[in-house]
């Protein structure tokens, strides 16, 4: 059990990122480039194949004083790395 709410649980998706087919780091990037136009308290969804996404959200959510709210499977089988922003 990861400890994180069922996707059902959590607040609905402000801003989700198609970064499907970008490489390493460009999900990351397009993450810090987006994350000003969620509200504070609001959630970032990324869509990354990258494999390196699955470890670099959720550290660049610790380096940036970001809520990293956990991994979701998207209807198409894409990783979907969900965010709140802090601040």
């Amino acid at each position: 059990m990861s400890g994180l709410p069922e996707p059902s649980a959590r607040a609905p998706i402000d801003l989700e990122l198609d970064c499907t087919d970008l490489p390493c780091p460009r999900p990351i990037i397009e993450l810090a480039r987006a994350l000003p136009r969620v509200e504070v308290g609001g959630v970032l969804a990324v869509l990354a194949r990258d494999p390196a996404a699955r470890h670099d959200v959720p550290a660049w959510c610790r380096m940036r004083e970001q809520e990293y709210l956990g991994e979701e499977t998207a209807a198409d089988g894409t990783p979907r790395y969900v965010v709140r922003r802090r601040g």
